[in-house]
């Protein structure tokens, strides 16, 4: 059992299609349905490719060739910065958070290792809708990577003060400075209207985290046991999926 609609499965499906007669691929032993569905398990419960390959009779090679496939014909229809952006201008206002996607690494891996989590794992921004759909996902940096640091590398505080757009962030991002606001520091020892401004500020910003909530519902980024440079290709193709979601 597999809880995703299964008009996602065939809408997967009807992409791999797409993708192989593009190529003019020969016949396989899975069919595009199949295949399709193989890589939703693998996403969504995390199991392991050898256990993919036994319950859908394949070998576990071949089960890692058809799920790195997919991937990346789903990676390829997620949106770019400047294109989610597009119909969003001054006036409208947005969500900027990150996470940390949980990774498999050992102490040595400095770079990934987030002090904030106390855990390895990549850092991932997200641009939402003030309802808290996802309008873009940056690609994965390494764990101790600052929030600030990564939207500025990324080109979200550019893209919005390009356009005008408000941004509300946590306190990892102040001094972004351009369109952001966050809340206000040591607001305790602040007179009461900055008080109020930060309840509003968490009020306002709250629905941002329903982005990530959707991405790591996709049981394979709650612990990723994959190379760190698949990740961000991975979160690009859960993005696709959650887009396909909404329209459908």
């Amino acid at each position: 059992m597999l809880d995703v609609p299964h008009e996602l499965v065939e809408h997967v499906a009807w992409l791999l299609h797409e993708h192989r007669r593009a190529r003019n691929t020969r016949r396989r032993k899975l069919g595009c349905f199949k295949q399709a569905l193989l890589t939703l398990v693998h996403l969504r419960k995390n199991e392991m490719f050898s256990q993919l390959g036994a319950g859908f009779g394949i070998s576990r090679a071949t089960a890692w060739r058809y799920v790195d496939e997919t991937l990346d014909v789903l990676a390829g229809w997620a949106p770019g910065l400047h294109e989610a952006l597009t119909g969003l201008g001054e006036g409208d206002h947005v969500i900027v958070d990150g996470t940390l996607i949980p990774i498999d690494r050992i102490g040595a891996d400095e770079p990934y290792y987030s002090m904030k989590h106390r855990k390895h794992g990549m850092n991932v921004q997200v641009i939402a809708r003030p309802d808290g759909t996802p309008l873009w996902f940056s690609r994965a940096t390494p764990g101790r990577t600052h929030d600030l640091t990564a939207a500025r590398a990324h080109g979200i505080v550019q893209a919005c003060l390009t356009r005008q757009i408000l941004v509300l962030a946590d306190r990892a991002h102040q001094g972004a400075g351009a369109t952001f606001r966050t809340p206000y520091h040591h607001h305790r020892e602040q007179p009461e209207q900055y008080q109020q401004f930060n309840r509003d500020h968490a009020h306002l910003r709250a629905p941002g985290e329903r982005a990530f909530a959707q991405l790591k519902s996709w049981r394979l980024l709650r612990r990723a046991r994959c190379s760190t440079r698949r990740i961000s290709t991975i979160i690009q193709a859960v993005h696709t999926l959650l887009t396909c979601s909404y329209s459908g």
